[in-house]
């Protein structure tokens, strides 16, 4: 990486479509109890760059897809999510599917999904009909993840594991990754689904330390995910490790290059790197929308530093093509 190429890790501008912007200063304005800078594209103008522009959702195999997840009354978070890159992991044999329920008992601030408290409700039949679905879909690499379940005690641990055992029961063959919650950084917890078969252990840290609060829980924390990660790798050393970043909500390329420090210090393999966008106006402000070249400059620094995969670009979601990963492909980036 160039000394030129560095610059944009430090802040100083950027240009979009022939103006320059500030990347990490001038912060003058409050939004939602949150700083945010006047001279942020998002702020000047509202239209989206045209790098984030995706295309319509088609093909076969997307339409076999999506109608078993109809039959079956399933949660995807491809669909919930309004994920841009449904389209190509759904023909390509890849979906996340949605377990313990659609409410979540945390409010992250960049977050969709509903908030409240399910009282402890799981669907005993879940597991059976996840894995039948599977099957049904014919997929080659399903990520199984939910919503967090405080309301739980384990957290919805064991029912999480119980989901995982009957996919690969039914479904051999199939590669499961677990994009779980934390648990409450309760390494029993964790243990469960580490132990249940999977193939892949994710949490999100989701942003840079600094950032986590407010656009994290106040429940969740960067320490505390940084220590389930390192915990279920050091339990299963063989299986991969994985998190994801959200950009343009504030974070400068110092504090990105210290988070994929801190990841590698304790072996997390995979990280994607995408695009924060505002799903509702109650939720926090796109501070900036980042270029697919930085994209292409955090992920090189990012596979210098020695991950297995940097999957960064503008519509890169947690889950985009993973199953490329353990096919051993190049995944790239996502445009």
């Amino acid at each position: 990486m160039t000394d030129k190429d560095k610059s944009t890790f430090r802040g100083i501008s950027v240009v979009e479509s022939g103006r320059k912007y500030r990347t990490v200063t001038g912060i003058t304005a409050i939004r939602n109890g949150v700083k945010v800078r006047r001279d942020t594209p998002e702020l000047q103008r509202g239209n989206k760059p045209k790098w984030l522009r995706a295309r319509m959702p088609s093909g076969p195999k997307f339409a076999a897809v999506r109608q078993t997840v109809r039959d079956h009354r399933l949660s995807t978070v491809c669909e919930e999510s309004m994920c841009p890159n449904i389209g190509e992991c759904w023909n390509n044999g890849t979906a996340t599917i949605m377990v313990m329920g659609s409410v979540c008992t945390r409010a992250c601030r960049f977050c969709a999904v509903d908030t409240g408290n399910p009282h402890g409700w799981l669907d005993a039949e879940e597991p059976l009909n996840t894995a039948r679905a599977v099957k049904l879909m014919g997929l080659k690499y399903v990520v199984i993840t939910s919503v967090d379940r405080d309301d739980i005690p384990d957290g919805g641990a064991a029912h999480y594991a119980a989901c995982v055992e009957e996919i690969k029961k039914l479904n051999p063959d199939t590669a499961v990754e677990a994009l779980t919650p934390d648990f409450n950084g309760v390494m029993s917890d964790v243990e469960k689904v580490v132990n249940s078969g999977i193939d892949v252990f994710a949490q999100n840290v989701e942003t840079v330390r600094r950032l986590t609060h407010p656009v994290r829980d106040p429940r969740a924390s960067y320490a505390q995910t940084i220590a389930v990660l390192a915990h279920a790798k050091k339990h299963r050393p063989d299986i991969l490790t994985k998190t994801s970043l959200m950009l343009g909500l504030g974070e400068d390329g110092q504090e990105i290059m210290q988070t994929m420090q801190d990841l590698r210090a304790v072996g997390v393999d995979i990280l994607t790197l995408g695009q924060y966008l505002r799903p509702t106006p109650n939720h926090l402000v796109v501070e900036r929308y980042v270029t697919p070249d930085e994209f292409d400059l955090y992920r090189a620094e990012g596979l210098e530093k020695g991950f297995l995969e940097v999957v960064a670009g503008p519509l890169v979601r947690s889950s985009y093509r993973a199953e490329q990963v353990l096919q051993k492909n190049n995944v790239g980036m996502a445009v």
